[in-house]
């Protein structure tokens, strides 16, 4: 149809559409939740333009009466999606762990920057885990998720940052004010910017309604400036105090645009972090190793080549940078995991192979631990081509070989025989681990 006798109403819906279309990205990365004023705001700007498609004419006629149609599926599309990502599960489980988090600020550590003794240890154990905990939060790849969980562990990883910088390095100790008068004020501002620590802290965990992060900022640029006022008559110790508070204060300013920034620099979609390409790329090639391995019709050549290359992998992976991110890390640790767990495979087939060619008597115990660790040899073949979730009937067949396996070793009796003993101990580490390893990779994480 020619758009100079397009019908009026088709126009609207198009107009209509339009305007949908120009909040489907904020709807798509939305990662808050149902209570939020960005939820509000979206939710009634949608129902809006419901209420606007539902008004258009179609005079009956069913070309218009289509188009209506279809602007309102796609309207609706995305307030269900929108309620979705607020209320999806693993949504829910992320700010059940920050509320956690919340509640460790409130009891250890604002009594803290009020006059309290120290951090407890207990602290630095508990936000340890609410961070490890995070990352292990899946978000099968979904935008909102990732985003919910990085700005989530992003706040609570500068608390336990903030918290570490101060315990580790405190400013030189406070000049006498007997050296010069100027000395007197950089105390005062020293004092200032621990309690401002203390603030930033609330602030960032949401434990503070009273104070705002604009107003912090200006506290805190407003003690910058009263200390780039300051005479300090070319005395260098003095300099030196000094700039050692305003770098704590230019810390502190940092973290008060974390979030910001990590909208800015989408830092929360790590598919494109330079450390993860680099953690992917060594997957991948470890992954072609196996294969091959797995593959082969002569097995034993390649193992020594197969070992000598997983080794320099696991030396790439040392080197991956973690930028500070626990998620990185996790992608890091799985990755070695995965490459730890195909050399520990090439070794007891190795083993098994020296074994045929030295055939010789040994303790019924001893032989029986062998039988074992041959089937464990087989099924760890299994597990390390096994691609798929802990409702799959292949994974509940394979736990239950291994579980199998785990049973008959309880049954042998090493009869005091202290080799037998040890080997028995290193085959059940061996079976516990490839049921790790099945759980690692049946477990759908997604950094």
């Amino acid at each position: 149809m020619d758009m100079g006798n397009q019908h009026p109403s088709i126009s609207r819906l198009q107009e209509i559409q339009k305007e949908v279309k120009s909040v489907e990205q904020q709807v798509v990365g939305f990662s808050g939740l149902s209570d939020d004023k960005n939820y509000k705001k979206l939710e009634r700007f949608l129902t809006k333009q419901l209420f606007e498609i539902d008004s258009v004419d179609t005079e009956g006629k069913g070309d218009i009466q289509q188009a209506r149609k279809r602007a309102a599926q796609e309207t609706e599309r995305l307030l269900k999606e929108l309620e979705q990502n607020a209320n999806h599960p693993h949504r829910i489980e992320i700010q059940n762990i920050f509320e956690e988090a919340q509640s460790l600020v409130r009891e250890k550590i604002v009594p803290f920057y009020n006059g309290g003794n120290c951090v407890t240890d207990e602290f630095e154990e508990g936000i340890q885990d609410i961070i490890l905990r995070l990352t292990h939060v899946k978000t099968g790849g979904k935008i909102s998720l990732r985003k919910a969980r990085y700005h989530t562990l992003t706040k609570i990883c500068a608390v336990q940052e903030i918290i570490e910088d101060c315990m580790r390095k405190q400013p030189s100790l406070p000049l006498s004010e007997d050296a010069h008068p100027s000395v007197a004020k950089i105390n005062f501002v020293m004092c200032e910017v621990n309690k401002a620590r203390g603030v930033l802290i609330a602030l960032l965990m949401g434990v503070n309604n009273s104070e705002t992060c604009r107003h912090l900022s200006c506290v805190l640029s407003g003690l910058i400036a009263d200390l780039d006022a300051l005479d300090v008559c070319g005395r260098t110790e003095i300099r030196n105090y000094r700039r050692e508070v305003v770098e704590d204060i230019n810390k502190l300013l940092k973290y008060l645009d974390l979030e910001e920034e990590a909208d800015t620099t989408k830092a929360f979609d790590l598919r494109q972090n330079h450390s993860i390409l680099k953690i992917e790329k060594v997957l991948t090639r470890m992954r072609e190793i196996k294969n091959e391995l797995l593959q082969a019709q002569n097995p034993p050549e390649l193992y020594l080549s197969s070992k000598t290359e997983l080794q320099g992998l696991i030396g790439q992976l040392d080197e991956v940078s973690l930028e500070k991110n626990p998620c990185i890390r996790e992608a890091r640790r799985r990755a070695v995991i995965e490459v730890q767990t195909l050399i520990t495979y090439i070794d007891l087939k190795e083993a098994l192979e020296k074994r045929k060619l030295f055939a010789c008597e040994e303790h019924p115990s001893h032989k029986a631990v062998w039988n074992v660790l041959g089937n464990l040899s087989e099924i760890q073949g299994e597990v390390l081509s096994f691609d798929g979730n802990r409702t799959d009937k292949n994974y509940i067949r394979l736990e239950e070989l291994l579980t199998k396996q785990l049973l008959a070793l309880d049954a042998v009796d090493p009869q005091g025989e202290e080799k037998c003993k040890a080997a028995r101990k290193q085959a059940v580490k061996l079976a516990q681990n490839i049921l790790s390893y099945l759980d690692l990779k049946s477990d759908e994480w997604e950094y």
